[in-house]
């Protein structure tokens, strides 16, 4: 559901923002202030503690919860308010950003190191067209610390606030403009998907498989709708050939009810998705989060999703989520005792029992004490976009796009602007992008049908996420051909401990699916009880742009006479050194011999046509006996272990290339005995 309210941007910290090539240095921190209005019981709305950072509103005006604003307008008496730099600056220009009602300022006083006073600015209270007071010095040899404002606001009636205050030492004064991604196109458009899936009605909160095959959207005020007109239900539509969307479906039950009903996650195989509120087994909804997971008989009944002090809210028990593809991590949208004034967002991981840790906050470079809302977590687990009223845009809730920086998920980039081609007057939200990143979907209410529609873009390289593959295939047993439920899991090559991503395969299911980032080479591993792992590598490293790639993996049962070929026990060439790798599959015959106490193996070696006969013979009987050495080192007894040496004779490749040769510089097992 659509979720309605005002934003308004916390800033505790330094920030420096580069305008017109000029570097402005915004207050740090408040060292006094005449009172303070009240917003949210919890949280920072309209303290003083709004005014630090960059502007939260400017260039737009208007109130805002995230700018200070005294306790009560036209008072009688000067309200006043005393902030902090981080560093003491030679100035040309104090910049007071008034958002509401400018021209109440009357006197500044600036402060230098030692606290001496310097008044800069003087004036009687007159309503001003420009939102930001430029206070020209002529001084600039004063080292400016502190900066007092003081306000007459009973001589502009209605109320008054100050958004940011901040230094400059550009001679001009300095133009205040939303922080838009660089490199926006100035002639993008937005393309409405059209009356197969948007109405005279409301269309929101589009989510679109990872594949970009389907799109999943919440329909509302259309009779179709199983609970009633007003309720919201889920409907999906499939891409078709020729780029064309089908006419949309109503998803039905258990999905849709008397309730509001919506979906805001969806696992990398499009088979799992997660919706909004927990549904009843007796019928019904409750506040929180469920998942379905699509089967042959269609889709199950949503279980909970159980969150950690879940109840730990504040007033609304509104909520957003997205779910990131490996079902992993969640990002949330809700308004808790610890948010900065309205709904914030948060992140919350799954843990080994399937419930979530409780929600922490990703910070305050995201969070605003306005509203962030309608969260999106991109394929590459690192790019988020959001809906927010607390950073400076051109409506009543822009989409930014912001990227994790480490692993602790409180560290930000600064959000950026889409800019005024994605962002209307209106509310803007609801971004989301299959793993491909060719386009966006999103809602939006300008040009729509009636209320708000769907709409698609074309993605620009400033906001696109990282590049992704999406690896799928079946699991076969190597000599039936026939599919096998197992496990697949892909890991870094340079490390077999990073473990990226796991899925369970389901033969009923059709295929497994994951994503991993471009540009790193990985293990990818089925396995599954009586069968030894099935592994290849995967040499993404190269690659910058989105991959689909097709990889069934072979399970070899564990039986005596089976031959098991090491493809990732590779050699280079003319030599017996191992390649980087090996130990990941030498460690699975040791596991295996490990757990079969009786088994007996022979090590086969093999080398390409190069050179001549002799030497290649010696050449494969060193490699099987580093080979052999390895097992030894891991506790395996020699007696269990025969070797073999073949040379070029028994090649699997033509010798041709490179590529090919490498195939041939092998080694194989055969289990002799159990």
């Amino acid at each position: 559901m659509r979720m309605k309210g005002v934003l308004v941007s916390l800033s505790l910290w330094l920030f420096c923002m580069d305008v017109s090539a000029q570097t402005v240095q915004w207050a740090s921190r408040v060292i006094g202030v005449s009172s303070e209005g009240k917003g949210e019981v919890y949280g920072q709305q309209y303290k003083a503690s709004q005014a630090l950072g960059r502007p939260s509103k400017l260039p737009q005006t208007g109130e805002s919860v995230c700018a200070w604003a005294p306790l009560y307008p036209d008072s009688p008496n000067e309200e006043w308010i005393h902030v902090g730099f981080d560093k003491p600056m030679n100035a040309r220009q104090i910049i007071i950003a008034e958002n509401v009602n400018p021209g109440a300022v009357i006197r500044v006083i600036a402060y230098d190191a030692k606290g001496t006073e310097y008044p800069v600015y003087q004036a009687n209270a007159a309503a001003r067209a420009e939102p930001a007071l430029y206070v020209m010095l002529k001084d600039t040899s004063l080292s400016i610390a502190q900066v007092k404002v003081y306000l007459n606001t009973g001589a502009l009636k209605g109320p008054n606030q100050i958004d940011a205050i901040g230094l400059s030492g550009a001679a001009t004064p300095l133009p205040i403009d939303v922080n838009v991604s660089k490199g926006t196109p100035k002639d993008l458009q937005k393309e409405n998907l059209g009356k197969t899936i948007n109405t005279t009605g409301q269309e929101v909160a589009p989510v679109i498989a990872p594949d970009g095959k389907t799109l999943y959207f919440t329909r509302n005020f259309n009779k179709n709708n199983i609970g009633s007109p007003n309720k919201q239900d889920v409907w999906y539509s499939n891409l078709e050939s020729g780029g064309v969307w089908s006419e949309a479906v109503n998803i039905g039950g258990p999905i849709n009810n008397d309730g509001d009903n919506a979906i805001s996650g969806m696992s990398t195989d499009g088979r799992t998705i997660y919706l909004i509120n927990v549904y009843k087994p007796e019928g019904g909804l409750a506040f929180g989060i469920s998942k379905s997971t699509h089967t042959k008989a269609g889709w199950s009944f949503p279980v909970e999703c159980k969150i950690t002090n879940n109840y730990n809210l504040h007033k609304d028990n509104q909520l957003e989520f997205t779910v990131s593809p490996d079902g992993k991590t969640m990002i949330l949208a809700v308004q808790r005792k610890d948010t900065e004034g309205n709904r914030d967002l948060y992140v919350s991981f799954l843990q080994s029992n399937r419930t979530w840790t409780e929600p922490k906050t990703l910070g305050a470079t995201v969070n605003t004490a306005d509203f962030e809302s309608s969260p999106f977590l991109a394929a590459d687990g690192r790019t988020l976009y959001f809906t927010s009223g607390g950073l400076p845009g051109y409506g009543k809730g822009d989409i930014f796009v912001t990227r994790r920086q480490d692993d602790t998920w409180t560290n930000w980039s600064t959000p950026e602007n889409l800019g005024p081609s994605i962002n209307t007057p209106e509310w803007d939200g609801y971004f989301t992008i299959p793993a491909a990143g060719d386009f966006a979907y999103l809602s939006s209410r300008a040009n729509s049908l009636g209320e708000d529609d769907i709409f698609r873009l074309k993605l620009f390289p400033a906001i696109k996420p990282d590049p992704v593959a999406i690896i799928s295939g079946q699991v076969l047993d190597a000599q039936s051909k026939k599919p096998v439920s197992s496990e697949v899991a892909t890991g870094l090559l340079q490390d077999k401990n990073k473990e990226i991503t796991k899925v369970e395969y389901d033969p009923e299911t059709g295929e497994y699916k994951m994503i991993v980032p471009t540009q790193s080479a990985y293990n990818l591993t089925a396995t599954k009880e009586g069968y030894f792992p099935a592994s290849e590598t995967l040499d993404l490293s190269k690659d910058k742009r989105f991959r689909d790639i097709k990889r069934n993996l072979y399970l070899i049962p564990i039986q005596p006479g089976q031959k098991i070929v090491m493809r990732e026990v590779l050699f280079e060439q003319s030599k017996f050194d191992l390649l980087e790798g090996a130990n990941v599959e030498l460690d699975r015959i040791v596991d295996m011999m490990n757990k079969y106490a009786d088994m007996e193996i022979m090590i086969e070696g093999h080398t390409d046509n190069q050179g001549e006969w002799a030497p290649n013979m010696k050449l494969a009987e060193d490699r099987v006996r580093v080979v052999k050495d390895y097992l030894i080192s891991k506790g395996i007894t020699e007696k269990r272990i025969q070797t073999k040496a073949w040379g070029p004779s028994k090649p699997i490749a033509s010798n041709e290339t490179e590529e090919k040769r490498r195939l041939n510089r092998r080694v194989e097992f055969t289990i002799m005995k159990m």
